[in-house]
């Protein structure tokens, strides 16, 4: 009977691990699939406010073609960089995502382009994937971890955080300072939606304060990848440097407890400096010990001590 019960036991162990094992792959192809070539249309609205004589601002809607490569894949890291196709010949390098496997640290966004440390325990995040969200220059973002859920053929994750306003308002608006992303990202059958329930909060010493709600979805449909030649032709040829530039910012994120990044000095944009910084590398064909010293030397001046 004893040697029954064992096997039993044995037998049950060895299920849960292939099902654990069958769960994180479902996981790694959802992830991956958020990658391709897409037509991306971009709508934003307020629905709410506590204030009833808050004015509502106008509905955002926007739209562009959008590339996603997977430039890490590893087992418990997938790294997706976004680049937005304007024309045959331009192209942005747009933000990027890093999702990352019961990740125990977190860089969580306080206020004024700051970001804090925090360590998460291992249950925290125990079969959940934390999304990191970096901005064109590769500077932090935001970042939230969740489980994805895989039920009745539907691939979801969902996750909530703060985050710095969204570029569509931080150069129009100064009423807010923190934005609270509820943030759900649902695979389709023709590409993926991401759709946000986001709360605009004033953050002072006292506390925070409600000033509206609004909805958010961006809705990323395939596409045919012609419209991307270009697109490609510079990634291939800007990627190294990238690269470079994303081992650097690792090196100072790690190495402070606390980051506040200026976005402007000297009348010049961090991602400005880095995208003229990276055409010179690809003229001058600098190597990696190069790169890392000219981006860790443009940074200096954007880190506030």
């Amino acid at each position: 009977m004893k040697i029954l019960n064992l096997i039993l036991m044995l037998t049950g162990l060895a299920s849960l691990s292939v099902n654990a094992q069958t769960k994180l792959e479902q996981d790694r192809k959802a992830i991956k699939s958020l990658a391709g070539f897409y037509k991306v249309n971009f709508n934003y609205a307020e629905i709410t406010a506590p204030d009833t004589a808050y004015k509502f601002s106008k509905p955002y809607r926007s739209h562009g073609n959008e590339w996603a490569e997977i430039i890490v894949d590893e087992p418990k890291r997938i790294v997706i960089q976004h680049m937005l196709a304007i024309d045959d010949s331009t192209v942005i390098k747009h933000w990027r995502q890093d999702w990352t496997y019961e990740d125990t640290d977190l860089m969580l966004y306080t206020q004024d382009n700051a970001w804090k440390k925090a360590n998460l325990t291992a249950a925290d995040v125990k079969g959940k994937w934390t999304q990191k969200v970096y901005q064109v220059d590769d500077s932090p973002r935001y970042q939230g971890y969740g489980t994805w859920s895989h039920v009745g053929g539907h691939d979801a994750w969902q996750s909530e955080t703060d985050s710095p306003l969204p570029r569509r308002e931080s150069t129009t608006r100064n009423d807010y300072n923190v934005l609270n992303r509820g943030s759900r990202i649902t695979l389709t059958k023709e590409g993926w939606m991401f759709e946000q329930d986001n709360k605009k909060v004033i953050r002072t010493p006292q506390g925070d304060k409600l000033l509206a709600i609004e909805k958010g979805y961006e809705e990323f449909t395939k596409i045919a990848p012609e419209k991307f030649a270009f697109a490609q032709k510079w990634w291939a040829s800007q990627a190294k440097y990238w690269a470079d530039v994303r081992s650097v910012w690792a090196d100072v994120i790690a190495g402070n407890n606390n980051l506040k990044v200026q976005t402007k000095t000297n009348g010049k944009l961090l991602y400005e400096v880095l995208f003229a910084l990276g055409d010179q590398s690809v003229k001058e064909k600098w190597t990696t010990a190069q790169n890392k010293e000219k981006v860790k030397a443009s940074l200096q001046p954007y880190l506030v001590k």
